[in-house]
């Protein structure tokens, strides 16, 4: 007898269905394997009949002694994981006459098996369930805990099962599920913002929270320069607070980034805060933008619609660093084998901190660099040109004095309030650039734009010259300079760079200057 049952291969962020084909029939001879896999499975799939096997039999079923073969189609793809014990199961039950098949027309099943028939959670279930809806499936049967992310998705029945008894009862009408209900909208406005840090936590610091707060408002990436123990990491931990809020779309995109990837973690669901991912110096390339045999996620589309931190820029691997390059021009990364291309999106905003020099203390206002001759400026070139013409904001941050860490009366500004700002800076960008496809910010502006939207005045044009010659910065400090001046001008609700937006966007281009590192 042939039955057929559904399943779901992940690809990137997409997903493909799967027709699971099990023929039954014919007898094995004694001592002959009576059991065909086909269909390019992996060996997480092959292995997965001792699963299924010893998972019908202590559930109270049996696996007749007659050949069996099963076919994962379209067999040109490859099927990877452990997801496909339970319609493998299903579908060998069915073409054994122990369930209705015909009630299996419209479902799609998913699951790794236990020995005892339990069902273990699963990855990509998000981008699974969005298919399944789209190819007009009545229902989707999944492990308990990945119901909720499932639930996110509309007009399709989620159905939460502990074990795969549950399944055979529910096909055969001897038992009544009831399908997980989930408000997304109502989720997600009740937990947009709920951050444990916030900016109202840092005492002084004024200068670098403004420098933060333009980050925000025009996309900007930002380098932090300073000493050990100034404040670095947190005040960079406390950026995502102060960034606009996902919307619902943005929201489900980066939840199936982190569905595929794993990381969500049991019943999670909507992710609602943007992300921030924080490696560390020692990854790999292939960890930081995604790969491997079998292309996953990387730190970079992790950390898409929110904030990646590189602490101790230089610490990195040159070649790490140099990868990172097109992805942050093109907000994607194409992964590509020889018989697939994957893409995961990348759009995020880059924030690194380093040390000015392998001591830290260089240009310190108390204590004094012991580094020798021509040392800092070997340290400052282990980042590439490139990669720091990427980098709009160069901010100097100097230890918090005692009297400023001391005092009771200091009361900081809190994220909500510089929230607020930011996205109404946002929101004029938006309405610059809503003709425009792919630029959202005006750091993402090209060069022939920003000599249209970033204008200056004849004292702001004399200023900028004085400048560039008096601190002696490279060519490549010229549009950063004219965009950071438009997102504080932004800031100020000013349809024009005034003199005070260009002067605050040239003190933050210190790498820029000639003779910094000495």
């Amino acid at each position: 007898m042939l039955a057929k049952t559904f399943a779901s291969a992940v690809h990137g962020v997409e997903a493909r269905t799967i027709t699971v084909e099990v023929n039954a029939g014919g007898t094995v001879a004694a001592g002959k394997q009576g059991y065909f896999l086909v269909g390019l499975p992996d060996n997480a799939v092959k292995e997965g009949w001792q699963r299924i096997e010893a998972a019908i039999k202590n559930v109270g079923f049996k696996v007749p002694r007659v050949k069996l073969v099963v076919n994962l189609a379209p067999a040109d793809i490859r099927k990877e994981g452990s997801a496909y014990d339970l319609p493998i199961a299903m579908g060998i039950l069915a073409a054994t006459g122990q369930v209705r098949a015909e009630q299996q027309d419209h479902l799609v099943f998913m699951g790794e098996l236990a020995l005892d028939g339990q069902l273990r959670p699963i990855k990509g279930v998000l981008p699974i369930a969005i298919q399944a809806r789209k190819e007009k499936f009545k229902a989707i049967l999944l492990p308990k805990e990945n119901a909720r992310e499932a639930a996110i998705v509309n007009d399709i029945d989620v159905y939460a099962i502990d074990n795969i008894r549950e399944a055979i009862d529910f096909v055969n009408g001897d038992l009544e599920l009831k399908p997980v209900k989930y408000d997304t909208r109502e989720v997600f406005q009740d937990n947009i913002n709920h951050y444990a840090a916030d900016f109202s936590d840092v005492k002084g610091q004024e200068n670098i929270k403004r420098a933060l707060e333009l980050a925000a408002a025009g996309g900007h990436n930002v380098i932090l320069i300073g000493p050990p123990g100034a404040g670095k990491t947190m005040l960079a931990r406390r950026l995502p607070t102060i960034l606009p809020p996902l919307n619902l779309y943005e929201a489900l995109e980066t939840t199936k980034i982190h569905s595929v990837a794993g990381i969500l973690g049991a019943n999670a669901s909507l992710v609602t805060e943007r992300p921030f991912r924080s490696p560390h110096h020692t990854i790999s390339d292939v960890a930081l933008v995604g790969g491997g045999s079998n292309p996953n996620p990387g730190e970079i589309s992790l950390a898409h619609n929110g904030v990646l931190f590189l602490d101790e820029l230089p610490e990195f691997k040159r070649q790490v660093l140099e990868v990172m390059r097109q992805p942050m021009e093109e907000r994607k990364v194409t992964i590509s084998r020889a018989k697939i291309s994957v893409d995961y999106p990348a759009s995020f905003m880059l924030i690194a901190s380093m040390n000015p020099c392998p001591c830290g203390f260089y240009n310190h206002p108390e204590k004094e660099c012991v580094c020798g001759p021509g040392v800092v400026k070997k340290y400052l070139n282990k980042i590439s040109g490139p990669l720091l013409d990427r980098i709009d904001l160069h901010v100097e941050v100097t230890p918090v004095s005692y009297d400023d860490l001391s005092s009771r009366e200091y009361s900081a500004e809190p994220s909500e309030r510089i929230r607020e700002r930011v996205v109404r800076a946002r929101e004029i960008q938006n309405e610059r650039f809503k003709d425009f496809e792919g630029i959202f910010s005006n750091a993402q502006m090209p060069s022939r734009m920003v000599r249209e939207v970033c204008q200056l005045t004849s004292a702001g044009t004399t200023l900028l010259k004085t400048a560039m010659s008096k601190l002696q910065l490279s060519a490549r400090a010229y549009d950063r300079i004219l965009k950071v001046a438009r997102t504080g001008a932004d800031l100020a609700g000013s349809p024009d760079i005034k003199i005070e937006h260009l002067a605050e966007a040239i003190q933050y281009r210190s790498l820029d200057r000639e003779g910094w590192a000495g």
